[in-house]
């Protein structure tokens, strides 16, 4: 079996020493489009295989055998030039008036000027690409073994400055998808999918469902996704055509966008699985697009009020939410009433606050509820950090074992020190505010060294220069 491990270790010291991939982000950047038209490509081969009348939509010159696959050929200026003035114009010109889904999505990703060449030196990318080479992604220990690898890979994007906000831990996703528990004739929507974490993991979900041919294209075409952001939709194109969907239906495209009042049955889905960005503010006036009552520049509650529209009768969501959606008063308690009014909100899992670090801080929560009937109590779950562990962290991240017990809970529930029921009148006579502490604990003080005090205050400042900056941009 391929060293996979060791060809992605020897493609990151590659990119270091190039002048143009020198920080995290930019070799992001640049692996993640090579890695999309390596797999593409592969792809391309097993469907003419399997596909009699299958056509790759990328022209003969342009496939990844015909310009990389010889680790003999070019190399140096021509390599580049080759790249740079050649394949990307043309691959960002591709033909799509075929409506071919696999055309516009090559398209896509080209057309995008964050997707770009960033190496200085065609020699190391000529290296790079021979040890792309080395990887058959139609082999299927190869592609299993570089599925994790690439999960890592993922999980280095909360490292990268503000790319982070696109990955949620894949304890997490999968956790809220076993809970949620797609069928295979269910459509399946994230409408802020990021680097595609949910939905990779509601496709291995229901592959261990399926029987037959029939579910196979079930999951083909059920599993859908929205993402504004041109490397999160490219990493989530790629991520989907690894855990072997043909052609990914991610849409290009902000979700708020659309007037709220524009989505109809047809748009509606049975599953919504999220995690929507919090802390930002909305662009482009989309506040807009929503009824007067719940507009707010707060995107994760305005993200709140579409993935309720969204939701077919008895369709169920999993989603993630921080404290700030859970209290408030105005229009933050208008959006809470409609959640509890419009859905049965069974279920909130509290989380620590270290769960999403680096990247934030903020203290989160995992919502369930099932729309079309009215909430009457909510059951509150407080997840605790393993035992001797001060917080998470990029070393020693959230695990799934830890939720067991949850699990355990689920399907019996009896209140204890880590769950607790609220009746619905409480809730509104308190202003319906949700952001309820566990009664059965006392709150932890948590014990910071010195070093870990610098650490956060260092954490606060950048975050408060990057709003600062945010601001200064809009203002102008």
């Amino acid at each position: 079996m391929t060293n996979i491990s060791g060809i992605v270790k020897s493609i990151r010291k590659i990119m270091r020493q190039d002048t143009g991939t020198r920080s995290d982000e930019s070799r992001i950047r640049q692996l993640g489009w090579m890695l999309f038209l390596k797999v593409f490509s592969d792809k391309d081969k097993e469907l003419e295989l399997i596909e009699r009348d299958y056509t790759s939509p990328v022209p003969n010159e342009f496939h990844w055998d015909e310009w990389a696959g010889d680790d003999e050929g070019m190399t140096g200026d021509e390599l580049l030039d080759f790249v740079n003035q050649k394949l990307f114009p043309a691959l960002a010109g591709i033909d799509i008036y075929t409506e071919n889904r696999r055309a516009l999505l090559v398209r896509e990703v080209f057309v995008d000027k964050s997707n770009s060449n960033y190496m200085k030196s065609g020699i190391h990318l000529r290296q790079v690409i021979n040890k792309l080479n080395e990887i058959d992604f139609n082999n299927s220990k190869d592609k299993h073994v570089f599925g994790q690898i690439y999960e890592t890979f993922l999980s280095e994007l909360q490292s990268a400055g503000t790319l982070g906000e696109f990955y949620t831990p894949r304890a997490i996703t999968e956790l809220l998808v076993d809970l949620t528990n797609p069928k295979l004739n269910e459509k399946v929507l994230d409408p802020a999918c990021g680097t595609g974490g949910f939905l990779t993991s509601a496709i291995e979900h229901l592959k261990k469902k399926e029987s037959d041919a029939s579910d196979r294209e079930n999951i083909q075409k059920n599993i859908v996704g929205w993402e504004d952001t041109g490397l999160p939709y490219l990493l989530c194109n790629t991520n989907l055509i690894l855990h072997d969907i043909n052609s990914p239906k991610v849409v290009l495209g902000d979700s708020l966008a659309k007037p709220l009042n524009e989505y109809s049955n047809k748009d509606k889905v049975d599953v919504i699985l999220a995690n929507p960005p919090f802390g930002g503010v909305v662009s482009n006036n989309n506040e807009d697009n929503f009824p007067q009552t719940y507009r707010t520049k707060e995107s994760a509650d305005l993200f709140l009020i579409l993935i309720i529209q969204l939701l077919k009768d008895h369709g169920r969501a999993a989603i993630i939410l921080p404290d700030g959606s859970l209290t408030g008063d105005n229009i933050k308690k208008r959006i809470r009433q409609k959640l509890l009014e419009d859905c049965n909100l069974h279920t909130i899992v509290r989380l620590p606050d270290s769960v999403f670090k680096p990247y934030a801080t903020a203290a989160t929560n995992l919502l369930f509820f099932t729309k079309g009937e009215q909430t009457k109590n909510v059951w509150y779950y407080q997840h605790q950090l393993p035992d001797g562990q001060k917080a998470y962290s990029k070393t020693r991240p959230i695990q799934l074992s830890e939720f067991d017990k949850l699990k355990n809970w689920w399907n019996n529930r009896e209140e204890n020190d880590q769950a607790w029921q609220v009746d619905v009148e409480t809730i509104k006579a308190n202003g319906y505010d949700l952001d309820i502490k566990n009664p059965n604990q006392e709150e932890e003080v948590v014990q910071y060294t010195s070093a870990e005090l610098l650490d956060l205050l260092h954490q606060s400042l950048a975050k408060s220069d990057e709003l600062l900056t945010h601001l200064k941009r809009e203002l102008s």
